[in-house]
Protein backbone atom coordinates (compact mmCIF):
# COMPACT_ATOMS: atom_id res chain seq x y z
CA UNK A 1 0.00 0.00 0.00
CA UNK A 2 1.29 3.72 -0.89
CA UNK A 3 2.69 5.43 2.04
CA UNK A 4 0.99 8.12 1.53
CA UNK A 5 -2.36 6.25 1.67
CA UNK A 6 -1.33 4.97 5.09
CA UNK A 7 -0.17 8.40 5.48
CA UNK A 8 -4.16 9.19 5.43
CA UNK A 9 -5.18 6.63 7.34
CA UNK A 10 -4.26 8.01 10.38
CA UNK A 11 -5.40 9.90 13.14
CA UNK A 12 -6.67 13.56 11.89
CA UNK A 13 -5.66 15.21 15.32
CA UNK A 14 -3.83 18.67 14.62
CA UNK A 15 -0.75 18.05 16.61
CA UNK A 16 -0.41 14.56 14.53
CA UNK A 17 -1.54 16.40 11.38
CA UNK A 18 1.48 18.98 11.17
CA UNK A 19 3.82 16.05 11.91
CA UNK A 20 2.68 13.93 8.97
CA UNK A 21 2.81 16.77 6.29
CA UNK A 22 6.45 17.26 7.58
CA UNK A 23 6.98 13.98 6.71
CA UNK A 24 5.23 14.02 3.55
CA UNK A 25 7.58 16.79 2.89
CA UNK A 26 10.22 14.73 3.35
CA UNK A 27 8.45 11.72 1.17
CA UNK A 28 7.59 13.95 -1.88
CA UNK A 29 11.39 15.73 -1.30
CA UNK A 30 13.46 12.40 -1.68
CA UNK A 31 11.34 11.60 -4.47
CA UNK A 32 12.21 14.43 -6.29
CA UNK A 33 16.18 14.12 -5.18
CA UNK A 34 16.22 10.19 -6.36
CA UNK A 35 14.54 11.44 -9.85
CA UNK A 36 17.03 14.24 -10.38
CA UNK A 37 20.28 12.22 -9.83
CA UNK A 38 18.99 9.82 -12.02
CA UNK A 39 18.22 11.96 -14.62
CA UNK A 40 21.37 14.27 -14.68
CA UNK A 41 23.42 11.12 -14.67
CA UNK A 42 21.04 9.82 -17.85
CA UNK A 43 20.94 13.71 -19.74
CA UNK A 44 25.44 13.69 -19.24
CA UNK A 45 25.46 10.25 -20.39
CA UNK A 46 23.75 10.98 -23.43
CA UNK A 47 25.83 14.33 -23.71
CA UNK A 48 29.42 12.32 -23.00
CA UNK A 49 28.32 9.68 -25.53
CA UNK A 50 27.20 12.30 -28.36
CA UNK A 51 29.98 14.52 -28.27
CA UNK A 52 33.19 14.46 -25.58
CA UNK A 53 33.51 10.91 -26.50
CA UNK A 54 33.70 11.35 -29.88
CA UNK A 55 36.72 14.25 -29.49
CA UNK A 56 38.33 11.99 -27.21
CA UNK A 57 38.86 9.79 -29.99
CA UNK A 58 39.33 12.23 -32.59
CA UNK A 59 42.37 13.73 -30.17
CA UNK A 60 43.91 10.09 -30.04
CA UNK A 61 43.82 9.62 -33.81
CA UNK A 62 45.24 12.83 -34.95
CA UNK A 63 47.63 14.01 -32.09
CA UNK A 64 48.44 10.74 -29.99
CA UNK A 65 46.54 11.97 -27.18
CA UNK A 66 48.49 10.12 -24.10
CA UNK A 67 45.98 8.40 -21.62
CA UNK A 68 46.37 10.83 -18.74
CA UNK A 69 45.77 13.79 -21.18
CA UNK A 70 42.37 11.71 -22.49
CA UNK A 71 41.51 11.12 -18.77
CA UNK A 72 41.71 14.81 -17.77
CA UNK A 73 39.99 16.23 -21.02
CA UNK A 74 37.24 13.98 -19.44
CA UNK A 75 37.14 15.44 -16.02
CA UNK A 76 37.43 18.61 -16.75
CA UNK A 77 34.55 18.55 -19.41
CA UNK A 78 31.63 17.29 -16.64
CA UNK A 79 30.97 20.37 -14.95
CA UNK A 80 30.47 22.37 -18.38
CA UNK A 81 27.73 19.18 -19.43
CA UNK A 82 25.82 18.76 -16.18
CA UNK A 83 24.88 22.57 -15.57
CA UNK A 84 23.34 22.13 -18.56
CA UNK A 85 21.80 18.56 -17.78
CA UNK A 86 20.42 20.57 -14.12
CA UNK A 87 17.36 22.47 -15.88
CA UNK A 88 16.50 19.49 -17.68
CA UNK A 89 16.72 16.85 -14.77
CA UNK A 90 14.65 18.94 -12.85
CA UNK A 91 11.77 18.95 -15.47
CA UNK A 92 12.22 14.73 -15.75
CA UNK A 93 12.32 14.72 -12.16
CA UNK A 94 9.26 16.37 -11.85
CA UNK A 95 7.08 15.04 -14.59
CA UNK A 96 7.98 11.64 -13.70
CA UNK A 97 7.77 12.22 -10.14
CA UNK A 98 4.53 13.66 -9.72
CA UNK A 99 2.97 11.09 -13.08
CA UNK A 100 4.30 8.09 -10.35
CA UNK A 101 2.37 9.69 -7.05
CA UNK A 102 -0.25 9.72 -9.20
CA UNK A 103 -0.99 6.97 -11.01
CA UNK A 104 -0.42 4.76 -7.64
CA UNK A 105 -3.41 7.01 -5.86
CA UNK A 106 -0.59 8.44 -3.32
CA UNK A 107 -1.57 12.35 -4.79
CA UNK A 108 -5.55 11.29 -4.70
CA UNK A 109 -5.12 10.02 -1.08
CA UNK A 110 -3.26 13.43 -0.31
CA UNK A 111 -5.83 15.63 -1.71
CA UNK A 112 -9.06 13.47 0.10
CA UNK A 113 -7.06 14.39 3.86
CA UNK A 114 -7.43 17.88 3.05
CA UNK A 115 -3.66 19.09 1.57
CA UNK A 116 -3.86 21.66 -1.04
CA UNK A 117 -2.14 21.20 -4.64
CA UNK A 118 -0.09 24.11 -3.44
CA UNK A 119 0.79 22.11 -0.53
CA UNK A 120 1.67 19.12 -2.25
CA UNK A 121 4.21 21.22 -5.01
CA UNK A 122 5.99 23.01 -2.46
CA UNK A 123 8.58 20.28 -1.61
CA UNK A 124 9.30 20.10 -5.36
CA UNK A 125 9.01 24.04 -5.95
CA UNK A 126 11.66 24.08 -2.90
CA UNK A 127 13.78 21.70 -4.69
CA UNK A 128 13.84 23.67 -8.07
CA UNK A 129 14.67 26.51 -5.99
CA UNK A 130 18.03 24.94 -4.71
CA UNK A 131 19.07 23.50 -7.83
CA UNK A 132 19.04 26.92 -9.34
CA UNK A 133 20.99 28.45 -6.19
CA UNK A 134 23.77 25.08 -6.39
CA UNK A 135 23.88 25.85 -10.21
CA UNK A 136 24.26 29.10 -10.03
CA UNK A 137 26.80 29.50 -7.68
CA UNK A 138 28.46 26.04 -9.46
CA UNK A 139 28.21 27.72 -12.71
CA UNK A 140 30.59 30.75 -10.86
CA UNK A 141 33.15 28.36 -9.46
CA UNK A 142 33.88 25.22 -11.01
CA UNK A 143 32.58 25.60 -14.35
CA UNK A 144 34.81 28.30 -15.73
CA UNK A 145 37.88 27.13 -13.47
CA UNK A 146 37.49 23.29 -15.09
CA UNK A 147 37.07 24.87 -18.68
CA UNK A 148 39.94 26.80 -18.63
CA UNK A 149 41.83 23.47 -17.32
CA UNK A 150 40.25 21.66 -20.40
CA UNK A 151 41.26 24.13 -22.78
CA UNK A 152 45.26 24.47 -21.11
CA UNK A 153 45.38 20.24 -21.78
CA UNK A 154 43.99 20.20 -25.15
CA UNK A 155 45.93 23.22 -26.47
CA UNK A 156 49.54 22.47 -24.63
CA UNK A 157 49.32 18.62 -23.54
CA UNK A 158 47.27 17.21 -26.64
CA UNK A 159 48.14 19.73 -29.58
CA UNK A 160 51.44 20.93 -28.38
CA UNK A 161 50.87 24.02 -29.40
CA UNK A 162 54.07 26.18 -30.33
CA UNK A 163 53.05 28.40 -32.86
CA UNK A 164 52.89 31.93 -32.39
CA UNK A 165 49.12 33.25 -31.81
CA UNK A 166 47.66 36.31 -32.63
CA UNK A 167 44.26 37.73 -31.61
CA UNK A 168 41.68 40.94 -30.80
CA UNK A 169 40.84 42.65 -27.56
CA UNK A 170 44.20 41.38 -25.20
CA UNK A 171 43.22 42.05 -21.35
CA UNK A 172 46.61 42.10 -19.14
CA UNK A 173 45.30 42.78 -15.46
CA UNK A 174 48.28 43.62 -12.32
CA UNK A 175 46.89 43.11 -8.92
CA UNK A 176 48.08 43.58 -5.74
CA UNK A 177 47.15 42.41 -2.50
CA UNK A 178 43.73 41.92 -3.76
CA UNK A 179 43.19 45.46 -5.74
CA UNK A 180 43.50 46.19 -8.88
CA UNK A 181 47.22 48.24 -10.16
CA UNK A 182 47.28 48.18 -14.24
CA UNK A 183 44.98 47.21 -16.55
CA UNK A 184 46.58 47.10 -20.16
CA UNK A 185 44.08 46.57 -22.99
CA UNK A 186 45.63 45.93 -26.62
CA UNK A 187 43.27 46.22 -29.71
CA UNK A 188 45.43 43.65 -31.51
CA UNK A 189 47.74 41.45 -30.65
CA UNK A 190 50.47 39.44 -32.64
CA UNK A 191 52.99 37.33 -30.58
CA UNK A 192 54.56 36.37 -34.33
CA UNK A 193 56.06 40.03 -34.28
CA UNK A 194 55.77 40.85 -30.42
CA UNK A 195 53.61 43.44 -31.19
CA UNK A 196 50.42 44.84 -29.48
CA UNK A 197 48.34 47.19 -31.43
CA UNK A 198 46.49 50.44 -29.90
CA UNK A 199 47.50 49.91 -26.29
CA UNK A 200 45.63 51.66 -23.50
CA UNK A 201 46.85 51.25 -20.04
CA UNK A 202 44.88 52.43 -17.11
CA UNK A 203 46.94 52.73 -13.55
CA UNK A 204 44.74 52.46 -10.22
CA UNK A 205 45.88 53.87 -6.52
CA UNK A 206 43.58 52.49 -3.94
CA UNK A 207 41.30 51.18 -6.46
CA UNK A 208 40.91 54.91 -7.94
CA UNK A 209 41.87 55.28 -11.86
CA UNK A 210 44.49 57.81 -11.86
CA UNK A 211 46.57 58.05 -14.82
CA UNK A 212 45.56 56.85 -18.72
CA UNK A 213 48.29 56.03 -20.87
CA UNK A 214 47.54 55.12 -24.62
CA UNK A 215 50.05 54.45 -27.67
CA UNK A 216 49.80 53.33 -31.53
CA UNK A 217 51.78 50.11 -30.56
CA UNK A 218 53.99 48.31 -27.67
CA UNK A 219 57.32 46.32 -28.72
CA UNK A 220 58.46 43.43 -26.82
CA UNK A 221 62.16 43.68 -26.79
CA UNK A 222 65.38 43.02 -24.05
CA UNK A 223 62.52 41.30 -21.76
CA UNK A 224 60.47 44.49 -21.86
CA UNK A 225 57.72 46.17 -23.54
CA UNK A 226 57.99 49.52 -25.01
CA UNK A 227 55.33 51.98 -25.89
CA UNK A 228 55.39 53.90 -28.73
CA UNK A 229 53.67 57.31 -29.92
CA UNK A 230 51.51 57.98 -27.33
CA UNK A 231 50.21 60.05 -24.40
CA UNK A 232 50.00 60.01 -21.23
CA UNK A 233 46.60 61.54 -19.32
CA UNK A 234 46.60 62.57 -15.43
CA UNK A 235 43.43 61.90 -14.44
CA UNK A 236 43.88 63.60 -11.31
CA UNK A 237 40.80 61.59 -9.17
CA UNK A 238 40.78 62.83 -5.36
CA UNK A 239 39.62 60.59 -2.56
CA UNK A 240 37.46 62.10 0.48
CA UNK A 241 37.76 60.85 3.68
CA UNK A 242 34.76 58.88 2.73
CA UNK A 243 36.53 56.91 0.17
CA UNK A 244 34.34 59.03 -2.84
CA UNK A 245 35.92 60.79 -5.78
CA UNK A 246 35.88 64.51 -5.43
CA UNK A 247 37.48 65.72 -8.80
CA UNK A 248 37.96 63.69 -11.90
CA UNK A 249 38.88 64.44 -15.35
CA UNK A 250 41.73 64.87 -17.52
CA UNK A 251 43.71 67.28 -15.28
CA UNK A 252 46.94 67.50 -18.06
CA UNK A 253 48.23 65.56 -20.74
CA UNK A 254 51.84 64.95 -22.06
CA UNK A 255 52.68 62.95 -25.07
CA UNK A 256 56.00 60.68 -25.74
CA UNK A 257 57.82 59.24 -28.19
CA UNK A 258 59.13 56.12 -26.32
CA UNK A 259 57.79 55.00 -22.71
CA UNK A 260 58.42 51.80 -21.05
CA UNK A 261 55.24 49.57 -20.51
CA UNK A 262 55.18 48.11 -16.64
CA UNK A 263 54.10 45.04 -17.50
CA UNK A 264 56.49 41.74 -17.41
CA UNK A 265 54.46 39.52 -19.61
CA UNK A 266 56.51 38.34 -22.51
CA UNK A 267 53.85 37.54 -25.55
CA UNK A 268 54.11 33.73 -24.93
CA UNK A 269 52.71 34.61 -21.35
CA UNK A 270 50.41 36.70 -22.62
CA UNK A 271 48.56 34.18 -25.68
CA UNK A 272 48.48 31.49 -22.52
CA UNK A 273 46.48 34.15 -19.70
CA UNK A 274 44.19 34.83 -22.10
CA UNK A 275 40.61 34.07 -20.84
CA UNK A 276 37.66 32.56 -23.45
CA UNK A 277 34.67 33.69 -22.08
CA UNK A 278 33.34 30.51 -20.91
CA UNK A 279 36.38 30.28 -18.38
CA UNK A 280 35.54 33.75 -16.90
CA UNK A 281 33.66 33.67 -13.59
CA UNK A 282 30.74 36.32 -13.82
CA UNK A 283 33.06 39.08 -11.86
CA UNK A 284 36.12 38.68 -14.39
CA UNK A 285 33.44 39.27 -17.39
CA UNK A 286 31.51 42.35 -15.83
CA UNK A 287 35.09 43.40 -15.43
CA UNK A 288 35.97 42.79 -19.02
CA UNK A 289 32.75 44.35 -20.20
CA UNK A 290 33.56 47.67 -18.88
CA UNK A 291 36.89 47.58 -20.06
CA UNK A 292 36.10 46.89 -23.80
CA UNK A 293 33.13 49.79 -23.51
CA UNK A 294 35.69 52.28 -22.39
CA UNK A 295 37.00 51.05 -25.21
CA UNK A 296 33.89 51.15 -27.69
CA UNK A 297 33.84 47.98 -28.52
CA UNK A 298 30.75 46.13 -29.26
CA UNK A 299 30.46 43.96 -26.01
CA UNK A 300 27.00 42.20 -26.92
CA UNK A 301 28.10 38.74 -26.86
CA UNK A 302 29.74 39.21 -23.63
CA UNK A 303 26.89 40.37 -22.28
CA UNK A 304 24.55 37.70 -23.19
CA UNK A 305 27.11 34.91 -21.78
CA UNK A 306 27.13 37.22 -18.50
CA UNK A 307 23.34 37.13 -18.31
CA UNK A 308 22.85 33.65 -18.96
CA UNK A 309 24.88 32.92 -16.50
CA UNK A 310 21.88 33.48 -14.21
CA UNK A 311 19.34 33.06 -16.66
CA UNK A 312 19.96 28.74 -17.85
CA UNK A 313 20.00 27.93 -13.99
CA UNK A 314 16.95 29.38 -12.73
CA UNK A 315 15.29 27.67 -16.11
CA UNK A 316 15.47 24.73 -13.21
CA UNK A 317 12.52 26.45 -11.43
CA UNK A 318 10.55 27.69 -14.41
CA UNK A 319 10.81 23.80 -15.33
CA UNK A 320 9.62 22.52 -11.72
CA UNK A 321 6.83 24.74 -11.88
CA UNK A 322 5.44 23.11 -15.92
CA UNK A 323 6.37 19.66 -14.77
CA UNK A 324 4.15 19.47 -11.84
CA UNK A 325 1.25 20.07 -13.01
CA UNK A 326 1.52 18.28 -16.40
CA UNK A 327 2.57 14.89 -14.51
CA UNK A 328 -0.60 15.17 -12.24
CA UNK A 329 -2.55 15.66 -15.34
CA UNK A 330 -3.28 12.40 -16.35
CA UNK A 331 -3.07 9.55 -13.15
CA UNK A 332 -2.04 6.71 -15.83
CA UNK A 333 0.94 8.18 -18.02
CA UNK A 334 4.13 5.98 -18.48
CA UNK A 335 8.09 6.97 -17.71
CA UNK A 336 8.58 7.17 -21.54
CA UNK A 337 5.84 9.07 -21.85
CA UNK A 338 6.98 11.65 -19.54
CA UNK A 339 10.38 11.49 -21.31
CA UNK A 340 9.09 12.41 -24.34
CA UNK A 341 7.03 14.92 -23.10
CA UNK A 342 10.26 16.81 -21.13
CA UNK A 343 12.09 16.20 -24.43
CA UNK A 344 9.55 18.31 -26.37
CA UNK A 345 9.46 21.25 -23.49
CA UNK A 346 13.49 21.00 -23.26
CA UNK A 347 13.35 21.67 -27.31
CA UNK A 348 11.02 24.59 -27.36
CA UNK A 349 12.57 26.16 -24.51
CA UNK A 350 16.31 26.03 -25.57
CA UNK A 351 14.86 27.18 -28.97
CA UNK A 352 13.39 29.87 -27.72
CA UNK A 353 16.29 30.16 -25.73
CA UNK A 354 18.51 30.81 -28.83
CA UNK A 355 16.48 32.73 -31.20
CA UNK A 356 16.17 35.37 -28.10
CA UNK A 357 20.33 34.91 -27.77
CA UNK A 358 20.96 35.63 -30.88
CA UNK A 359 18.56 39.12 -30.94
CA UNK A 360 20.25 40.06 -27.93
CA UNK A 361 23.85 39.20 -29.51
CA UNK A 362 22.84 41.35 -32.65
CA UNK A 363 21.51 43.97 -30.74
CA UNK A 364 17.78 44.25 -31.30
CA UNK A 365 16.85 43.20 -28.06
CA UNK A 366 19.08 44.91 -24.97
CA UNK A 367 21.05 40.95 -24.00
CA UNK A 368 19.37 41.19 -20.68
CA UNK A 369 15.90 40.90 -21.57
CA UNK A 370 16.24 38.86 -24.68
CA UNK A 371 18.37 36.45 -21.88
CA UNK A 372 15.32 36.32 -19.60
CA UNK A 373 12.50 35.80 -22.15
CA UNK A 374 12.29 32.56 -22.01
CA UNK A 375 12.30 32.26 -18.64
CA UNK A 376 9.86 34.50 -18.20
CA UNK A 377 7.47 32.87 -20.75
CA UNK A 378 8.32 29.52 -19.44
CA UNK A 379 7.15 31.29 -15.77
CA UNK A 380 4.07 32.32 -17.05
CA UNK A 381 2.85 29.03 -18.65
CA UNK A 382 4.02 27.63 -15.48
CA UNK A 383 1.66 29.90 -12.92
CA UNK A 384 -0.98 29.21 -14.98
CA UNK A 385 -0.67 25.25 -15.14
CA UNK A 386 -0.02 25.39 -11.37
CA UNK A 387 -3.12 27.66 -10.85
CA UNK A 388 -5.14 25.53 -13.17
CA UNK A 389 -4.19 22.39 -11.49
CA UNK A 390 -5.06 23.87 -8.08
CA UNK A 391 -8.48 24.45 -9.30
Amino acid sequence: MPRSIIWAKTSPYKAGAKMRIRILDKYIFLEICKTFAFAVCAFTAVFVGSGTLFRIAQYITEYGAAISSVVKIFVFSLPGIIVWTFPMSMLLAGLMTTSRLSSSSEITAMKSCGVSFYRIAAPAVLMGILVSIFSINFNEYVVPWSNEAYTHVLEYEIKGRTSPQSQDHVVIKQVEKGTIKRLVYAQHFDENTSTMHLVTMQSYENGVLQQVEKADTAVWADNEWTMHNGVIYDMGQDVDENGENTKSGVRHSLQFNTQVLPINSSPAQITREQKKPEEMSMEELNEQIELLKSQFVNTKKLETELYQRVTIPVASLVFILISVPLGMQNTRRSSSAGFATSIVIIFVYYGLMTLSGALGQGGVVHPAVACWIPNIIGGIVGCYLMWRAAR
